[in-house]
């Protein structure tokens, strides 16, 4: 079959999916699994092969990355239900100052609260980084609006344990662990730096509090009550000397027999982050040692990405019913569960669709329009996964997608495939705009305008896509 005939098909079927997403509003993972479909039969891999390599495909992918995505969503759920995330951006102020919240709250969701889905992160979080943005000046709501919009898109692309790159390595056969190290390398400057180049333009002009800034919707006015005051029908805040957080319903302490039936006890905040912290610390460890090739049977077994996230959701579990009460944390994990569907089958279907490309010869193909360097087949693969992005809206769709197409020809030009997710979690952040939910989430819960929005989350997480490429491109020089 003549290469250009393999190019065109590949193409136009993708083009076709993304025009299916965006006009007719067909779901992602219905319009991915026809288009592989699609590709298997137009390019002679025939009926009977096309679903066999869709099937292997997906139950490749959810091999690797099903269950790793299952527990990260579940420690997720136990999390929010727990309070952790409130109290955490809180002490985040007290403990870094003015100065250096920003930078310490867009590296916490980048890197170990990924966790958390986007949506949820936002809704519990914004409260305070309203109350937050007041202090750091005239700029303030600009600058939580690029750290949080930072911080979560690229975290969830770059960054283990973010669902994306999660998938994203499972996809390309990344070591999880690798996959940790790596994205480190490459999400802490990108964050860091993307927020002080942002500040630095909006101090100097960038940012109109007269234009970009509205006030949020239904908000109240930014006073709390009086610790022990009643408040009907809604949650109270009291805070204790030490700046915790406890909060009750209709006046009734949470967890009085009225409320849940559970005295909720408070616990350290840090005892709440260790078991997924202790996890990440484990994964890494025996991705070291793996590096350096040293065995160590225990910490094979104990750093295993499966098995250290799975201790974690059992300790947070523990932890959990021991705060909130098992009834509360038994409805997390169900919500969780609920949550992470779509995702679970996003992940796997990207997998049929790279099978299905790589049963084929373009791999082959597109390894002659390559020059024999790392740098091209990287660039094209971040301008792929940003032109999707542009057309559909879905950072992790458009990440999955491109990685699949290109995979057939890192795999023959003994690519480090780690490189090629960096490069397409990177590109998947290019260019946010009205097509994404969070765009209009951090829009509304941020107290910004369409046009703040534009500049906080389009501009700003596309300079972060830009820098994340250029780490990407200066690691590949020692890989």
């Amino acid at each position: 079959m003549h290469e250009w005939y393999t190019l065109g098909v590949v193409g136009l079927v993708i083009v076709a999916v993304v025009f299916a997403i965006v006009r007719f509003r067909i779901n992602p993972v219905i319009a991915l699994a026809l288009g592989a479909a699609g590709i298997g039969l137009l390019t002679g891999l025939g009926p009977v092969d096309t679903v066999a390599t869709m099937t292997q495909g997906f139950g490749d992918v959810m091999m690797e990355a099903g269950l790793l995505i299952a527990w990260g969503v579940l420690i997720g759920a136990m999390l929010n239900e727990m309070g952790a995330i409130t109290r955490l951006v809180d002490g985040l102020l007290r403990v870094f100052g003015r100065r250096g919240v920003a930078y310490a709250l867009g590296l916490s969701f980048a890197t170990y609260l990924q966790t958390i889905f986007i949506d949820v992160m936002i809704v519990i979080a914004a409260p305070l980084a309203r109350r937050i943005a007041p202090r750091l000046g005239r700029n303030g709501t600009g600058i939580m609006g690029v750290t949080f919009a930072v911080g979560l898109e690229v975290g969830i692309v770059m960054m283990v344990p973010g669902f994306a790159a999660v998938a994203l390595a499972g996809l390309l056969g990344v070591p999880l662990g690798v996959m940790l190290l790596g994205g480190l390398v490459v999400v802490i400057p990108t964050v860091a730096l993307t927020i002080l180049f942002m500040s630095i333009g909006f101090r100097l002009g960038f940012w109109n509090p007269e234009k970009d800034e509205k006030a949020v919707v239904d908000e109240e006015p930014a006073e709390e009550p009086a610790a022990g005051e009643p408040v009907a029908d809604g949650p109270r805040i009291d805070r204790t000397r030490t700046g915790t957080v406890r909060t009750s319903i209709g006046g009734v302490p949470r967890g009085s027999v009225a409320a849940a039936e559970h005295i909720e006890t408070e616990r350290p905040l840090l005892l709440l982050f260790a078991p997924m912290l202790s996890a990440l610390l484990l994964i890494a460890a025996q991705a070291v040692l793996t590096v350096i090739e040293v065995e160590v049977p225990v910490m094979q077994f104990l750093g295993s990405p499966v098995i250290a996230l799975l201790l974690a959701v059992v300790a947070t579990g523990v932890i959990g019913r021991g705060a909130v009460g098992t009834k509360r944390i038994e409805k997390s994990l169900v919500k969780g569960f609920q949550d992470g569907g779509q995702i679970f089958a996003l992940t796997g279907i990207g997998g049929s669709l790279a099978a299905v490309i790589a049963q084929g010869d373009l791999g082959e193909i597109l390894q002659g329009y390559f020059q024999a360097t790392t740098f091209a087949p990287l660039l094209v693969v971040w301008a792929m996964a940003a032109v999707l992005h542009v057309a559909v809206g879905s950072v992790t769709l458009s990440a999955i997608t491109a990685a699949g197409v290109i995979a057939p020809a890192a795999a023959t030009m003994g690519m480090n495939p780690l490189l090629i997710a960096l490069a397409a979690g990177a590109g998947a952040l290019f260019c946010i705009h009205v097509t994404s939910n969070t765009f209009w989430l951090l829009q509304s819960f941020l107290g910004q305008s369409v046009r703040g929005a534009l500049k906080t989350v389009t501009v700003g997480v596309s300079l972060a896509s830009v820098i994340a490429l250029a780490m990407t491109l200066l690691l590949a020089v020692f890989l």
